[in-house]
């Protein structure tokens, strides 16, 4: 067993509210962690009476309910938002995160369905020219890595990318490291054969387990789990802007069935932090971790669940432990030894909970925990219950948790407050010092002005989008993507079993007021159908 210190120091000090950042001159360092397919019901403070049980199914089980301690104390000690909106799947909501701005400008709108542009004047057969998918830091050129690299910090990308084939060195981040799907930057990785490739001809094709020669119901990908490909960017010491992880004698030594791709992903990260403190630069880690999402099981290849299993580990009321894992076997014939734990969605919560607590042992070991903010937030529902649905807030409803223990936050704990996650970039650029240019065009409105002032309104409404379906919300009523209102002024126990508004007559006058004021918002918006694509002379070089 790995066991820690408590955290002792860090569960002090959050009983205690502090006026000022430690030291005026030290600018704040950010941590943004964004989960992978994780509603907000799941997290255990937004106090859902349903979560996600097998395959995604609701459940009402304590036992498959995930515990996440130290999250709990963050978003209580901090605040944690009730209604927060992503887009309803991966990519158009990393989009939105990361430009700070919707479908309508950024032109990602749903996964396969991206904006088009001309790619560099080449013929195809028919005549036409070679389309392919629009970059974000075409349409958009102030993203969150250049909004933190602008003000003199030190920048990571850590975890999925899901950037297409987008060029990762113009994201503004001056390192990486990787755990994808698919990633066109290298050659085929050769440390792993948990790689579920695609053979036969185009629309016969057939997805392959590489480690068994079998076929899967699945789709391709790479392990980010287990014997994980790890890609790294602009890593010290290579002469190479990109190249395979495990990169080095001691870390191939130390590489093997047994490697769990979260692990890697925090140990480098915390590798960054280390140096980036000893420099004396403040840092800005944009943490897009795996946990959450759905994948192939290879060390359990027949298992019927979406979510592989973890390190095992113990909570014993101040700190966790681990449990070393130890997987032997070949070709799909495993055996765990008992250190890793049954599939699905509770391991991955209680496994991100032990990520945060290791991000805090990390800060209080440098003395950076109160000159650290921590943003906690996710991408958009979970699999099987949210995920690319449209029907009420079912694929949009996040959670978000901003822990600044060393800031005079005016709110504590939770914040009935409407928030979209394309309020980040604007959040991360008040933190950081950077100063927006009055002529670009934000959609987001930065969170700190809400939650360091006596102010008690942020914005009127929240938005959400999935192709040309539009959602919409405000503090009373909400508008989904099927165009069907629900009166939201009282929050359902299971988060979404909201009353339907089938009779206007029947609901208050401040219901038909907001639903004006939001029917008049959505126009601005609509631009599916006459600019899917990115108007002509309109990228960024």
């Amino acid at each position: 067993m790995l066991n820690y210190r408590p955290l002792t120091a860090f569960l002090v000090f959050l009983g205690v509210a502090t006026s000022a950042w430690s030291d005026s001159a030290q600018r704040p360092n950010v941590v943004l962690i964004y989960a992978d397919d994780i509603s907000a019901r799941e997290f255990p403070v937004y106090g859902s009476t349903v979560w996600s049980g097998h395959r995604g199914s609701d459940t009402t089980d304590p036992a498959a309910r995930g515990r996440m301690p130290v999250v709990d104390r963050l978003a209580r000690e901090g605040v944690w938002f009730a209604n927060a909106w992503a887009a309803t799947v991966c990519s158009p909501s990393r989009a939105m995160m990361m430009t700070g701005r919707y479908a309508s400008t950024h032109k990602w709108w749903h996964n396969g369905d991206y904006g088009r542009v001309a790619d560099g004047g080449k013929r195809q057969r028919d005549g036409g020219k070679r389309q392919r998918t629009v970059a974000l830091y075409e349409t958009s050129p102030l993203l969150i890595g250049h909004v933190a690299q602008q003000a003199g910090y030190a920048t990571l990308w850590t975890g999925k990318t899901q950037m297409k084939s987008a060029d990762l060195q113009r994201f503004g981040f001056d390192e990486g490291v990787f755990t994808p799907g698919y990633f066109p930057h290298l050659p085929p990785n050769q440390h792993t054969d948990f790689h579920l490739v695609p053979q036969g001809a185009y629309g016969k094709s057939k997805l392959i387990d590489k480690d068994t020669g079998k076929e899967v119901q699945s789709y391709g990908q790479m392990s980010w789990y287990w014997q994980p490909a790890v890609a790294l960017m602009n890593h010290p010491g290579s002469d190479e802007p990109f190249e395979w992880w495990p990169n080095t004698a001691a870390s191939r030594a130390g590489y093997g069935l047994h490697t769990y791709g979260p692990d890697v992903e925090i140990d480098l990260t915390l590798d960054f932090i280390d140096r980036q403190h000893a420099a004396g630069k403040p840092f800005f880690v944009y943490h897009t971790t795996h946990l959450g999402h759905d994948a192939y099981d290879w060390l359990r290849p027949d298992s019927t669940d979406k979510w592989p299993g973890t390190p095992i580990l113990h909570w014993d009321g101040e700190a966790y432990s681990r449990t070393e894992p130890r997987v032997t076997g070949d070709r799909g014939e495993y055996d765990t030894h008992g250190t890793v734990t049954p599939p699905g969605m509770k391991s991955h919560l209680e496994y991100l909970d032990y990520t945060v607590w290791l991000y805090l042992r990390k800060l209080e070991e440098l003395g950076q925990l109160d000159n650290t903010i921590l943003i906690l937030a996710a991408d958009n529902g979970t699999s099987g219950y949210g995920k690319t649905i449209h029907d009420r807030q079912r694929g949009c409803h996040v959670p978000l948790i901003v822990s600044a223990p060393g800031a005079q936050l005016t709110k504590r704990g939770r914040l009935d407050q409407v928030a979209s996650m394309a309020d980040l970039l604007p959040t991360l650029a008040d933190l950081v010092g950077t100063r927006i240019p009055a002529d670009y065009e934000l959609d987001g409105r930065s969170l700190w002005p809400l939650l360091t002032t006596g102010t008690d309104t942020h914005r009127d409404w929240t938005y959400a989008y999935k192709s040309e379906r539009q959602l919409i919300r405000g503090q009373r009523v909400m508008r989904d993507g099927n165009a069907r209102w629900w009166d939201v002024s009282e929050e359902p126990d299971d988060l979404i079993d909201f009353a339907p508004i089938k009779d206007w007559q029947t609901v208050s006058p401040a219901h038909r007021a907001e639903r004006t004021r939001l029917e008049s918002v959505l126009p601005g918006y609509d631009n599916y159908a006459t600019e899917h694509d990115p108007p002509a002379g309109s990228l960024s070089e």
